[in-house]
């Protein structure tokens, strides 16, 4: 007699920067989901599945929820991360270790009208000096509601990781594969180029700049020996182009080495990579324009 499978949707919900995309990440076993230390890096539904002989976890890894709306971009991700939860079999509510703000609030308000498990997620208890400090603040968390559990781990260092993959599992439906066994993404290969340009857009540049941005890929030629890439990075304000440029085209060019450098990754070989930075004027606050650019 076959044993039966399980598959199902784990929905990977938080607030900006407590480290969503490096726990799929690290579940995965490669990069699906840009990381950088600037909150808002993800801005759409990343969906990651891992297969095993027994189950496909197919899990959803969302724009961090927050209070602020002031612009369409804003609120095109709050609906991105609200959307996830209506659907999915179990949740992740990821927070950081003994902190708890506004947005954490806002974020268990939201999960407070879902009907599915609620694992509540404590990461960076690497960073802690004495991982004693946590068990208060769990005491804490147990009065705000009823989790189906607390799983305390450091996703960056892979530590506990395994036991909430385990935990997870349990909670998902009998039910066949719903995606190929070597499929990792949903998302197109031009998508996931287009993120990691950005990434790298994020980390070397300051301020307003990295939310400002958005990278669409042009051209896209595999051929024989070589993949040619064209890519614009768009920027919104005139005075942003010569940030991301920098001096003698200095910055753009940092920018490309390292973009090439995990395309090449992604790829299995050899890339040329051409950039352009344009002006799409207030595109963040702007509706159309983030439609156009596949905010969709």
């Amino acid at each position: 007699m076959s044993k039966s499978n399980r598959c199902g949707y784990i929905a990977i919900i938080g607030r900006p920067n407590v480290g969503k995309s490096t726990l799929l990440n690290t579940i995965l076993g490669k990069k699906i989901s840009i990381t950088t230390p600037k909150p808002q890096t993800t801005r759409t539904q990343i969906l990651g599945v891992k297969t095993t002989h027994a189950y496909q976890a197919i899990y959803i890894d969302t724009p961090g929820l927050h209070e602020s709306e002031h612009r369409a971009m804003n609120r095109y991700m709050n609906r991105m991360a609200n959307a996830v939860i209506i659907d999915a079999d179990v949740i992740v509510f990821m927070i950081e270790a003994t902190r708890w703000d506004r947005d954490d609030e806002l974020v268990l308000e939201k999960l407070k009208q879902t009907k599915a498990p609620v694992i509540l997620v404590i990461n960076k208890v690497d960073e802690l000096k004495d991982r004693a400090e946590v068990l208060p603040f769990i005491i804490k968390l147990k009065e705000k509601f009823n989790f189906t559990d607390i799983v305390p781990l450091s996703a960056r260092q892979n530590d506990n990781v395994s036991a909430l993959q385990e935990l997870l599992v349990t909670f998902l439906p009998d039910g066949p594969n719903l995606f190929p066994n070597d499929q990792v993404t949903d998302k197109p290969l031009r998508f996931q180029i287009a993120e990691l340009i950005r990434e790298k857009v994020i980390q070397s540049t300051e301020q307003e700049v990295p939310y400002s941005t958005t990278v669409e890929i042009e051209q896209f030629e595999e051929k024989e020996k070589i993949t040619e890439i064209s890519a614009i990075i768009w920027v919104e304000r005139d005075g942003q182009k010569p940030i991301v440029i920098g001096k003698n085209g200095e910055r753009l060019k940092h920018i490309g080495t390292l973009a090439r450098k995990d395309i090449q990754i992604l790829v299995g070989g050899k890339v040329f990579l051409r950039l352009w930075v344009k002006v799409k004027d207030s595109w963040t606050d702007d509706e159309r324009a983030l439609r156009s650019l596949g905010y969709e």
